[in-house]
């Protein structure tokens, strides 16, 4: 396009030793406009968007391909064959960059509003910058006040740090801002809310954004254009209305069906709405797992408020909060991974010590937890089988010569190939890697898998695998789940009940169908008015 400020042509990147990952990618930028580049894991999409910068992660090279942009100053900068002193001067001031993680984009050490005036002084900005900061605050919707301005990192929640790296990226009124899945850990709430900020200050700035993303559901409610990448191609390329909504290639129509619909039209995991899969609710009076009071405090500040809860035997519950809303606190005193804890714990009745360590055996089998992270809850240094043969060797209760099979019948039931048991976690996937981690906790035979937020950093598609499994998983062996997460879009997926904490208390709890129709306290109501769908 003759008016694009950010043009790239004919991009071929690919590894040290030769392999190419990029296939001669083109796109355009346009001043005012939201361009979402949309794909899974491993499509190249982060790929593209960081060669607009310059930048290459480590052990790529260019093979071919051209990089412009034109500047509202009226330069034209060739970004590829820039030096590395013009590239730093050009990332920041020119073209700015907002990273996945909030706390990354942040120097713990500084306060927020020294890390904005850094970036002014920097790129040497040619006004007044204390009245510079004052006005990016204001543009991202947070207080200018010396107060505000004077707070670290750690004092402020993932929204509103994701907001103050924003206030940075566009603090030198750049020509180009590149985010990359800047509201993937965050709740429906606050991602509404950053979303809010990017449009505006896109608009308002006549910026070009670059938003790369997995979340189709996101793109519908920000993009203007949409290209869709598969294994470092384009494979779909226009205007958001006729991509989503008009889908030509295959590929973007799978990724548009995985996308979970609080409705539950959609099947995903082949056994429809979650509530089917449960066995007969027990007559029995004593459910599997029982929450009485349990309360829990970090110093002065009280996470959870005597919290009540029940599980029973092959229910799926979700446990949905923002961030902050003490959701994971309270999975992981269950567990006994918190045990600091006030309050009871019962499994079938019997009262469950608070650490995990003073557990009996049985009781740590009977409930295992699945961490968010699959990249930081498998060790690189051992293989799959390794790592899965870790809980056999800590019960003992079988030889090391029974290992292997208990460990490759587990493989096949999160579906993944006996062969498996000898590669290590680099080797897989993220979606492969998650379901190594499901197979860690299963090989025990558990009654209760807690399952937290295991599918938030997974792409559309592999998450509609996660709980397809997960579905399989609860119909043949009767488990039962804790399914935290911030999602109340995998609700019908996933869970047959309810329990939505609001600072450290639960404010709706119920069936599935009864809550999401019928919601009674004005943060479930807040929570479903803020969800993003097609």
């Amino acid at each position: 396009m003759d008016d694009a400020v950010l043009t790239v042509r004919d991009l071929r990147l690919g590894t040290e030793e030769g392999a190419e990952i990029l296939h001669g990618v083109d796109y355009e930028l346009n001043r005012g406009e939201i361009v979402c580049l949309v794909g899974e894991s491993g499509s190249g999409k982060t790929t593209a968007g960081l060669a607009a910068m310059g930048h290459l992660r480590p052990g790529l090279r260019l093979f071919d391909g051209t990089v412009h942009l034109h500047s509202a100053d009226g330069r034209d900068y060739d970004v590829l064959n820039l030096g590395e002193d013009e590239l730093r001067e050009l990332r920041g001031s020119r073209i700015a960059y907002v990273p996945q993680d909030p706390a990354l984009s942040l120097n713990p050490t500084m306060r927020i509003g020294e890390q904005i005036r850094e970036v002014l002084d920097v790129h040497a900005y040619d006004g007044d910058r204390t009245a510079r900061v004052r006005e990016v605050m204001r543009g991202v919707d947070l207080p200018d006040a010396d107060e505000y301005l004077a707070r670290w990192p750690h004092q402020l929640s993932g929204g509103q740090q994701q907001r103050v790296g924003i206030a940075m990226a566009f603090a030198m009124r750049p020509d180009v801002l590149i985010l990359d899945e800047p509201t993937t850990g965050l709740d429906v709430s606050t991602q509404a809310h950053v979303l809010d900020t990017i449009r505006e200050m896109t608009r308002n700035n006549d910026i070009a954004s670059l938003y790369i993303t997995h979340d189709l559901a996101v793109v519908a409610e920000l993009a203007d254009r949409v290209v869709v990448m598969l294994r470092g191609d384009i494979v779909e390329e226009g205007a958001a209305e006729g991509v989503l909504y008009h889908p030509k290639h295959p590929y973007t129509q799978k990724l548009l069906a995985a996308i979970p619909d609080l409705p539950g039209r959609k099947n995903l995991t082949g056994h429809g709405q979650a509530s089917s899969v449960a066995t007969d609710e027990t007559d029995t009076a004593t459910p599997l797992l029982q929450v009485r009071d349990l309360a829990m405090a970090y110093g002065d500040n009280k996470v959870l408020h005597g919290i009540d809860l029940t599980l029973d035997e092959g229910e799926s519950i979700l446990l949905l909060g923002e961030s902050g809303s003490g959701k994971t606190t309270l999975a992981r005193s269950i567990a006994g991974l918190n045990p600091g804890y006030t309050g009871e714990v019962r499994l079938r009745g019997d009262l469950l010590e608070h650490s995990s360590r003073k557990r009996t055996l049985d009781e740590r089998q009977y409930i295992q937890y699945i961490f968010q992270s699959p990249f930081s809850s498998l060790n690189p240094r051992r293989t799959i089988g390794e790592s899965l043969s870790v809980p056999l060797i800590m019960s003992g209760r079988l030889s090391r010569r029974e290992h292997r099979k208990v460990v490759e019948d587990v493989l096949e039931a999160v579906q993944l190939d006996r062969s498996f048991y000898d590669r290590r976690p680099g080797d897989l996937s993220g979606g492969e890697r998650q379901r190594a981690a499901i197979g860690r906790a299963l090989v025990n035979a558990p009654d209760v898998l807690v399952c937290d937020e295991i599918t938030s950093a997974l792409d559309v598609s592999v998450q509609a695998s996660i709980l397809s499994l997960l579905a399989d998983l609860r119909a043949e062996r009767g488990l039962s789940l804790l399914f935290v997460t911030h999602n109340i879009a995998l609700a019908r997926h996933t869970a047959t009940r309810i329990a939505v904490l609001n600072k450290g208390v639960i404010v709706d709890e119920g069936p599935v169908d009864e809550v999401l129709e019928h919601p009674t306290h004005d943060y479930t109501k807040s929570l479903l008015a803020n969800i993003p769908e097609l």
